[in-house]
């Protein structure tokens, strides 16, 4: 039985989920801030990411040397994560321990230094990070398809960040970013585990009350245009291998489609996981894997699709079998989902891939850190009830909506086609 939650805006607009859960003497303290690249415009890509990163280099009360060995020391451990649409710091400690992180957010959501030094530092890394992730194949061809896919919206640019804006931004935007963003009327903070729910808000009040609100942020969300056609690229690079990337149109995470476009990936592909910490399941059975694995076409395919505040995309991605090309694998895929089009799939296929897609969101629902992850991320993009209800929605999709979905959002129209093509020449060590 779903345990009920406590869900509480503060004065200063702050929302506060809470969900008490004594199965073991943890607690998952997340908070959420409502900004991610979504937000980023020409100049500022890859600000919400940098600035997370200063979020770890300390407060006055917090000095960085500390923070970690206070965690460690405690039992805990803690991360932080940017997405396209958020940015989330989270603590998952003995519930004893759970005042240290408290303290801390709470701090750092006002208080952070941005020190001249560690901002030059963390330049040095963020731009080793993106000309490290600029090595991999796939991140140079995901990058070429994601800024065709979406000329207009803010989704055009990888949350990295593009190195021209990682070169020139200077200490005074991460500044501003920090004090634009990170007010508790632009924060979501989600605790689950071993508490008692009235001491626990109680101990909130005190700490977080005190912040006062900032302005509104500004959404710079501009809408992206209908696509009038298939966009085809090319990328070419170091290596052996050749990849494929379809990238088509898909809903929002909130729009009625997307239980059923949920299903058709895990019947096309295998499920995708919307957790972060959801792990995996086995793809052999899905349909991509049997048509192209098993007849040697390639090596390996898998899909993805993303819970989103705005529409966003489906991608196939293939690494292609040394022996063939990239054409026989897209021909492939085509005749595939033509298939689907064409075909409403059977009821037992349908049943198989609502299991696996529900068994996959059930793997990445079940830990307290989870748990807690769910309450805030689920808020993101709608509210707590999109998560309990899921599994329920999952369940009430029917082969005619499969084949619709396919119809309607896996065209040709719908969708950019990228493929890399290596250039012989392995990396340099």
């Amino acid at each position: 039985m779903e345990q009920p939650i406590t869900r509480v805006e503060l004065p200063n607009g702050m929302l506060v989920l809470l969900k008490e859960i004594r199965t073991a003497p943890l607690i998952s303290h997340w908070v959420w801030y409502r900004v991610g690249s979504r937000d980023e415009v020409p100049g500022v890509t890859g600000i919400s990411h940098w600035v997370e990163h200063l979020q770890f280099k300390g407060t006055p009360a917090f000095p960085p040397q500390q923070l970690d060995k206070a965690i460690s020391r405690d039992g805990g451990y803690w991360n932080a994560m940017t997405y396209i649409d958020w940015t989330t710091y989270y603590e998952t400690m003995p519930s004893d321990k759970i005042d240290l992180a408290l303290r801390l957010e709470a701090d750092r959501m006002v208080n952070s230094s941005y020190d001249p030094e560690e901002v030059a530092s963390e330049r040095t890394v963020i731009i080793s990070e993106r000309q490290g992730s600029e090595n991999s194949p796939l991140f140079l061809l995901s990058e070429e398809v994601q800024a065709a896919a979406f000329r207009v919206h803010a989704y055009h640019h990888k949350v990295i960040g593009d190195l021209a804006d990682l070169q020139t931004m200077q200490r005074a935007d991460l500044y501003a970013h920090y004090q634009t963003y990170y007010r508790p009327n632009n924060a979501i903070l989600s605790i689950a585990g071993d508490f008692e729910t009235e001491t626990m808000l109680a101990r909130i009040r005190e700490l977080y009350e005190p912040i006062p609100a900032g302005d509104p942020p500004p959404r710079r969300v501009r809408a992206e245009p209908e696509q009038k056609g298939e966009r085809r690229l090319t990328v070419e690079g170091p290596g052996e291998t050749t990849f494929v990337k379809l990238a088509y149109r898909a809903p929002q995470a909130n729009h009625p489609d997307f239980y059923a476009f949920t299903v058709l990936d895990s019947l096309l592909t295998g499920p995708s996981s919307l957790n972060l910490f959801g792990g995996g399941i086995s793809n052999k059975t899905s349909r991509l894997y049997r048509a192209l694995v098993e007849k040697e076409l390639a090596v390996g395919v898998g899909g993805g699709l993303q819970a989103t505040i705005d529409p966003y995309i489906y991608a196939i991605t293939a690494t292609v079998h040394p022996e063939r090309t990239a054409e026989d694998v897209i021909t492939a895929i085509d005749a595939e989902i033509k298939r689907i089009q064409d075909e409403t799939p059977s009821v037992e296929l349908v049943t198989r891939a609502v299991k696996q897609a529900r068994a996959l969101f059930a793997y990445g629902s079940e830990s307290i850190t989870n748990q807690a992850f769910w309450l805030g991320f689920s808020e993101i993009f709608d509210t707590y009830d999109w998560f309990l209800t899921y599994l329920d929605k999952l369940a009430a999709v029917t082969p005619e909506d499969i084949q619709r979905i396919a119809q309607d959002y896996l065209r040709p129209q719908k969708r950019v086609l990228g493929v890399y093509l290596p250039t012989g020449k392995k990396e340099k060590p």
